[in-house]
């Protein structure tokens, strides 16, 4: 276990005051600014000892590190979490957030991106992004944060001018004060409820993509981390339910990861994990969330009970709540899936109101509940680290964060039904359009007029297939494809004025289709041959080919599927695949 640091404690005449008003009563936002100021009462007795939430003057000496709980307020017993093994915790912060003394912060662009908590899967996790924290409390939030290595399974890590991909696991569990009571008890756990999290890369939309827990799936070998350092891989299992991915065998979070990759193609860039406690926790930091019900619930299984119409819950009703699956739909996972995507949407336009962001109390507590409920992955293991990423994904509108569900059918093998297969018409076009970067809701008129100026690329004359000449590269494509293009497009297609010129300078994310104004005919018409879409084409300037003729350049890049297979992304969800966005509220039935 790591070692726990000596806790210090800081009397109420040291802070500047005796009275018994919390010091989170005392921060402000201040309207100009955008950020929370220290206003303390011009009688108020001062003190060289900084208050918990304000940071030292500039030229003092830093407070001692040390897990110090904030003055004036108690401290909540912290729930015992399920935690994966190799686990740490930090000790040294990244950074102090903005706000300290002598320091005029800079303005935010808006009120809903100044401060946030984001939440998902059995509420799996959140992002602290509050302004004005003293440098001790940041030490004091940073070893809350436990960590896990992503056993090189992640992109490395999100990055701000690229999508994001954040794989949101919730376990089963059965850890933490109270949580004793439910089943299986003495499980190891699973990934119980799983989300995929992918954010466009300009920030404007987002799909929170479920899986399901009984999805049957290839669960792929697993290098993972011993707690003693040590390396060993845990054999992968075919045709295994989804759920399998976490705790059995001692697999570990980044076992999940790359099943989610095997599965849908996307490589996620970070992962989160928290239990039970997480949605008890956090709800209650809150101050209890809306949920709507169609009808009345009394379901013996999860200890819900519910009348219909609108309630405010919170702590084990919560819990109870996003565990229930009898008493709603068809009384399966499925029908569960859908009742926690309602519970998650209004619970995000929850942190997102104005009663949550506005309250430095609040934000305190949810600062508290959210280290400590969270497990992340190596490249998240610090407030500053978690700070950036939730400034990310606070620039999103929840009108355009779209929740839906892997497309699956009954298994067809199984006489009584109890585990799904993926819906091989439409889960790949699902898969499809998060990779691309398509959004599942209505883009803005900006995006569309951008949209149609890259399609207006495909429209007009096509040159003749024998007048089209091309230079091939492999770009990042699998070995052999420059060759295998080649070809494919001159016996098969017709393009006989195509060379194979090896290898890129560099590999690619996407295959690229460069030409010269006068070759936009000839552009036109392998972009038609090869599905490109209209993204993929580059004006620009010719190569000569071998021969010394002016030559348009294809590389194939990473995305390459094969000669023959289209590259252009739909444009929409296929027919028949449930979505909602979190702004809406529904009722579960």
């Amino acid at each position: 276990m790591p070692r726990r640091r000596k806790q210090t404690t800081v009397d109420a005449q040291g802070r500047g005051r005796a009275d018994d008003i919390d010091p989170a009563d005392q921060w402000v936002l201040n309207p100009n600014t955008g950020e929370y100021e220290l206003r303390l009462p011009a009688s108020s007795p001062q003190s060289g000892v900084p208050s918990p939430r304000r940071p030292p003057a500039p030229d003092a000496a830093p407070p001692a590190r040390g897990r110090t709980q904030a003055p004036g307020r108690p401290r909540p017993e912290t729930p015992g979490r399920s935690v994966p093994p190799s686990r740490r915790r930090r000790g040294a912060p990244e950074e102090p957030l903005p706000g300290r003394r002598g320091r005029r912060p800079a303005k935010k662009a808006a009120k809903g991106k100044k401060a946030l908590l984001w939440t998902g899967g059995a509420m799996a996790f959140v992002l602290v992004a509050g302004a004005g924290a003293a440098y001790f409390y940041i030490e004091h939030l940073n070893d809350n944060i436990a960590s896990v290595s992503d056993d090189g399974a992640s992109t490395g890590g999100f990055q701000k001018d690229k999508a994001i991909n954040i794989l949101l696991i919730g376990t089963d569990k059965r850890t933490g004060k109270g949580n004793e009571s439910y089943g299986d008890s003495g499980s190891v756990g699973h990934a119980d409820t799983t989300i995929l999290l992918h954010v466009s890369k300009d920030r404007s939309n987002a799909t929170a993509l479920s899986i399901p827990r009984d999805l049957i799936v290839d669960v792929p070998d697993c290098p993972t981390t011993q707690e003693d350092g040590s390396q060993k891989i845990i054999p992968g299992t075919q045709q295994a339910r989804f759920n399998t991915s976490l705790g059995q065998d001692g697999r570990t979070p980044s076992c999940t990861m790359r099943t989610v990759t095997e599965l849908t193609g996307v490589k996620p860039d970070n992962f989160m994990v928290a239990d039970f406690n997480a949605v008890k926790t956090l709800t209650s930091a809150v101050g209890g969330v809306e949920v709507c019900l169609g009808k009345d619930i009394d379901d013996p299984d999860s200890h819900l009970k519910l009348s219909k119409g609108t309630h405010t819950i919170e702590g084990e009703q919560a819990l109870a709540f996003v565990r229930t699956r009898h008493a709603v739909g068809f009384g399966g996972d499925l029908s569960r899936i859908g009742l926690q995507q309602q519970f998650l949407s209004a619970l995000m336009r929850k942190l997102k109101s104005n009663d949550t962001l506005t309250s430095p109390s609040k934000m305190l507590d949810l600062a508290e509940a959210g280290t400590k409920a969270l497990t992340v992955d190596s490249q998240l293991d610090s407030i500053g680290k978690l700070k950036d990423l939730g400034l990310e994904l606070g620039k999103l509108d929840t009108k355009n964060l779209t929740f839906t569900t892997t497309p699956v059918i009954d298994n067809p093998t199984e006489k009584v039904k109890s585990t799904v297969v993926l819906n091989e018409s439409t889960a790949p076009q699902v898969f499809d359009m998060i990779k691309n970067d398509v959004s599942f809701t209505a883009v803005k008129d900006k995006k569309k007029k951008e949209a149609a100026a890259v399609a207006a690329r495909l429209k007009g004359s096509k040159a003749p297939a024998s007048e089209v000449r091309v230079r091939i590269l492999n770009g990042g494509a699998d070995p052999g494809s420059a060759q295998e293009t080649l070809s494919w497009l001159q016996v098969e297609e017709g393009v006989t004025k195509s060379e194979n010129a090896g290898n890129a300078p560099a590999e690619g994310a996407k295959t690229t289709l460069e030409y010269a104004p006068d070759q936009a005919d000839q552009a036109r018409r392998l972009a038609d041959i090869m599905g490109l879409p209209g993204s993929a084409m580059k004006p620009g300037e010719s190569v000569e080919n071998a021969q010394g003729v002016p030559a348009m350049t294809l590389t194939l890049g990473k995305d390459f599927k094969g000669a023959g297979t289209s590259l252009t992304a739909p444009s929409k969800a296929p027919e028949g695949v449930d979505k909602s966005t979190a702004d809406k509220v529904e009722c579960a039935e």
